[in-house]
């Protein structure tokens, strides 16, 4: 199940979601938690959905159909963060939770109300089993830059401890050639280091909401955290590799979600 807000150009949020979950194999729920009046090239709007049919139709998911695994993406506000944790905290055994602390679209336009940083920190941060960082959101959430390669592992820690949470730390905001992305496993203290060759294209758009879909998606199948992990960074890359050449819309356009099949 995936609980984010939608994007009528297809690429990013609730679309990309359950997009990536078919992709992979899964079955794909979901719970709107804003319409999202936005293209490739930047966000209009964003119109809330009320907390409280939000927290109804997480419900009507979980009490009928259930899930193996949840993604949340966009949560606006602090009001939403808590009903959001509050819900989930009703069904225990729900442990395989993938938080994308989505703060900022690739667009650069801020996606998340100033005094819900905090509450994302503090409130549903520590729910999740595992939380899938860019750079500029790892910044936000330890108040301090990461300018550096060497830097990650380091950070990957220090976020972990914000909640005793796994971090897929994301390295595409670096310069360096190389792209290595840093997955820290909370359960067992190792640091697996995650390399692809960093492909010269615009489109980007929605690869975080894409990437978090993918992890979720191989945690409901079954694999074990480091392994889950690896095959969602294979999927994004070949993702990002098949829609390079792609030319939708005027600004940063789509990945190839079902690059495995056409």
């Amino acid at each position: 199940m995936t609980i984010a807000g939608s994007d009528p150009s297809g690429g990013a949020g609730i679309q990309a979601d359950i997009k990536t979950i078919s992709a992979c194999g899964c079955f794909a729920t979901s719970a709107i938690v804003a319409v999202v009046d936005e293209n490739t090239v930047g966000v209009t709007g964003v119109h809330p959905v009320p907390c409280d049919f939000v927290v109804g139709q997480i419900h009507s998911i979980l009490d009928d159909i259930g899930t193996d695994a949840v993604k949340i993406g966009m949560l606006h506000s602090s009001e939403l963060i808590r009903a959001v944790r509050r819900t989930l905290d009703g069904y225990p055994s729900l442990r395989d939770i993938v938080l994308d602390p989505v703060m900022v679209a690739t667009s650069g336009d801020p996606l998340l109300e100033a005094d819900a940083v905090s509450t994302l920190r503090e409130v549903l941060l520590p729910r999740a089993r595992v939380i899938t960082p860019n750079i500029p959101e790892a910044e936000l959430l330890l108040g301090e830059r990461i300018e550096f390669q060497d830097q990650l592992p380091d950070a990957a820690r220090q976020l972990s401890l914000l909640g005793g949470v796994s971090v897929f730390l994301k390295a595409g905001h670096m310069s360096d050639d190389a792209l290595i992305d840093i997955f820290y496993n909370a359960e067992t203290g190792s640091v697996l280091p995650l390399q692809s060759k960093r492909v010269d294209t615009v489109n980007t758009h929605g690869t975080g909401c894409t990437l978090s879909s993918a992890l979720a998606s191989f945690l409901a199948c079954g694999y074990p955290l480091d392994e889950a992990a690896r095959l969602a960074k294979d999927y994004i890359n070949n993702a990002i590799i098949a829609g390079a050449a792609f030319r939708i819309g005027n600004g940063h356009g789509p990945v190839h979600h079902f690059h495995a099949f056409w």
